[in-house]
C-alpha cells in the first residue's frame, strides 16, 4: 500500500468547489487550499467568498487567497504545507516555476476540453460556439506554457443539440472530479503514461468579454443560435431594442416564413418574435429587457409593441 499524498488544491468557481468536495472524500489528505481573493458581487457589491473558499471553510481546511502567486509570503506558506502534489481546477492564474517545481509529483490540472483543442480560460463556451459535436475532460501535468503540459487521462462526451454552457458544465464537472481521482490513483500506482500534446493541433479559447455576446445579425441563424447557447449564462447573447440592451436567452431556427434582411423583424405575434439574419430566420423564444424579468418572445412582443418590419 502506497503512502498517502499530501494534496494542495487550487481553484475558485463552483466547478472547482464540486471537485474539491470529491477530493476531500478521497484517500489522500488535502492539507491546504488556494483560491482567488474575495470579490464584490451583485448589485449591492457585497464581498463574497469564492465557492472553493466556502467548501474549504466548511471542512475546516486552511485557505490562502493571495493577490499575487509570486509573493514571497504566499510561496513561503505554500512551501510550509509540504505538498506531494498540487491539484489545479479553474484557478484562473498561470503558476510560476517556483510553484510548479514545489511538489514531488508535480501540479495536476483538470481541464474541460479534449486537449490540445481549446487551451485557455473558456473551453466549454468556445466548443459550443464553434459547433463542436463532442468535448470532454483532460487531466494533465502543468507546465509554464498555458494548458500545454503532457496529457495524463481524458474522456469524451457528446454535446447535445440544445446544450448550453451551463448544462455542459453540469455534465463535465462530475466527470472531471472522477477523472481526477482516477488520475491520482494511477499516478501513485505508476500505471498512467504522460502523452505530449501536439502543439500544431492546438486551438485557443480566450477569456470571455461582455462584448463577445453582442449579436451580429449578418451572421447565419445557425451561428447566432449556437452563440445564444454558448453564452448562457454569461455574458449572454444580446442585441438592442430602442437603445436599450435586450438579452436573448433562448432562440430557435425557423424554416417557415419569408426571407428577411439581417435584423429585420419578420413576425411579431402570438407565434413568436422572428428576426432575419445573414442566412435564415431566428425565433427569439425567451428574452429579457435591461433591468426587467425574462419573458417569452410573444409576451415581450405585446409589451414592447413590436411589429413586423421593425429592426434590431
Amino acid at each position: 500500500m502506497s503512502q498517502p499524498w499530501r494534496i494542495v488544491f487550487m481553484g475558485t468557481p463552483r466547478s472547482a468547489a464540486v471537485t474539491l468536495e470529491r477530493l476531500l472524500q478521497g484517500p489522500d489528505p488535502v492539507v491546504g487550499v488556494v483560491t482567488r481573493p474575495d470579490r464584490p458581487a451583485g448589485r449591492g457589491q457585497k464581498t463574497i467568498a469564492s465557492p472553493v473558499s466556502a467548501v474549504s471553510l466548511a471542512y475546516n481546511k486552511p485557505v490562502l487567497a493571495p493577490q499575487r502567486v509570486k509573493d514571497a509570503a504566499f510561496l513561503s506558506a505554500l512551501t510550509a504545507w509540504a505538498p506531494d502534489v498540487i491539484v489545479v481546477v479553474a484557478f484562473g492564474r498561470i503558476l510560476p516555476r517556483a510553484v510548479l517545481d514545489l511538489p514531488a509529483h508535480g501540479c495536476i490540472n483538470v481541464h474541460y476540453s479534449l486537449l490540445p483543442k481549446y487551451r485557455g480560460a473558456a473551453p466549454m463556451t468556445w466548443a459550443l460556439a464553434n459547433g463542436e459535436t463532442k468535448t470532454g475532460v483532460t487531466t494533465m501535468k502543468l507546465v509554464e506554457e498555458m494548458d500545454a503540459g503532457p496529457v495524463l487521462l481524458r474522456e469524451e462526451v457528446a454535446i447535445g443539440p440544445g446544450e448550453t454552457a451551463a448544462t455542459l458544465e453540469e455534465k463535465l464537472t462530475p466527470l472531471g472530479a472522477r477523472l481526477l481521482l482516477e488520475t491520482l490513483k494511477r499516478l501513485k500506482e505508476g500505471t498512467v503514461r504522460e502523452t505530449p500534446q501536439r502543439d500544431n493541433e492546438a486551438t485557443f479559447a480566450p477569456m470571455l468579454k461582455k462584448e463577445d455576446g453582442r449579436i451580429d445579425w449578418t451572421r447565419p441563424a445557425t451561428v447566432i443560435e449556437r452563440l445564444v447557447r454558448a453564452f448562457s449564462p454569461w455574458p449572454s447573447a444580446y442585441t438592442h431594442w430602442q437603445g436599450r440592451l435586450l438579452k436573448v436567452h433562448r432562440a430557435e431556427i425557423t424554416t417557415a416564413g419569408e426571407p428577411a434582411a439581417p435584423g429585420e423583424v419578420v413576425r411579431a405575434d402570438s407565434t413568436g418574435l422572428w428576426v432575419g439574419t445573414g442566412a435564415g430566420v431566428l425565433n427569439l423564444v425567451e428574452v429579457q429587457m435591461e433591468n426587467k424579468k425574462r419573458l417569452p418572445g410573444p409576451e415581450f412582443v405585446r409589451g414592447a409593441r413590436i411589429e413586423k418590419g421593425a429592426w434590431f
